[in-house]
């Protein structure tokens, strides 16, 4: 029996294509200056150690802008491997995000955080622009009855 790929990733390097709906097609990306300009002049912004967010809320789809300057790490590698945590990040998140242009500016202490930790910063930076659903606090438990009324003994 012939191996045979799946068509939408590339075979050698598992990269998803743009024919399987999974990859990051040019229309979620920022990429002219003058859009990232009008991100940064129009929109909101939220900080914190890792990352600053810009967020312009206009009546597109969301789309990704990334700034990993060399200040954040010299090297090549460290530079991608933080746009490709966002990235991936941000692919899976997009359903569910407001439209807009979201531009992140990634901060020195970027280079030292783990995937998990950049995550959860993209994630609450998000949420306090209200780009992104708080998650709600039920979980998948019902809500708990308050206690009964205490039994009383017939006497």
């Amino acid at each position: 029996m012939p191996l045979v790929s799946p068509p939408a990733s590339d075979a050698l390097t598992g990269r998803l294509g743009p024919e399987s709906g999974l990859g990051f097609p040019r229309a979620a990306r920022v990429r002219a200056k003058a859009e990232f300009d009008r991100v940064f002049k129009g929109g909101r912004r939220s900080a914190d150690p890792h990352l600053a967010l810009h967020w312009l809320n206009d009546d597109q789809p969301p789309r990704l802008g990334l700034a990993v300057s060399r200040k954040v790490d010299k090297r090549a590698v460290g530079r991608n491997r933080i746009k490709r945590i966002l990235r991936e990040h941000f692919r899976k998140l997009r359903p569910g995000l407001c439209g807009g242009a979201y531009v992140v500016v990634a901060r020195t202490a970027a280079a030292q955080a783990s995937g998990p930790a950049l995550r959860a910063s993209f994630d609450r930076s998000l949420q306090r622009l209200g780009a992104l659903p708080r998650p709600s606090g039920l979980g998948t438990m019902p809500p708990a009855n308050p206690s009964p009324a205490p039994h009383r003994m017939p006497t």
